[in-house]
């Protein structure tokens, strides 16, 4: 795979950031390593290798879900700008 040339000066107006040219030319090589070690990742025989979303297992750590009780529905809408019926009340967003 050849080396990829990354208009740098683009992505960093994508990512609102203004770059002087030494900043420009720093990223510029720092890309393109980045670009080189993904290259060498595309070159790995992972022939039998299972996809995973991470390194090491991980497991759910969420406490077991049981109905409890609610915070009362005049304490929930208390500080609402606006409510009616038990419900709050917003402004309209769609057009």
């Amino acid at each position: 795979m050849g080396k990829v040339e990354i208009d740098v000066a683009y992505v960093a107006h994508l990512a609102r950031l203004e770059l002087n040219d030494g900043e420009a030319e720093a990223f510029q090589g720092q890309l393109d390593g980045v670009l080189g070690h993904i290259a060498a990742l595309g070159r790995l025989d992972l022939e039998g290798i299972e996809p995973t979303a991470h390194a090491a297992p991980i497991h759910n750590v969420f406490r077991a879900d049981e109905p409890r009780e609610s915070v009362p529905e005049s304490d929930a809408l208390a500080n609402a700008p606006l409510a009616a019926n038990g419900l709050f009340i917003t402004p309209k967003i769609v057009e």
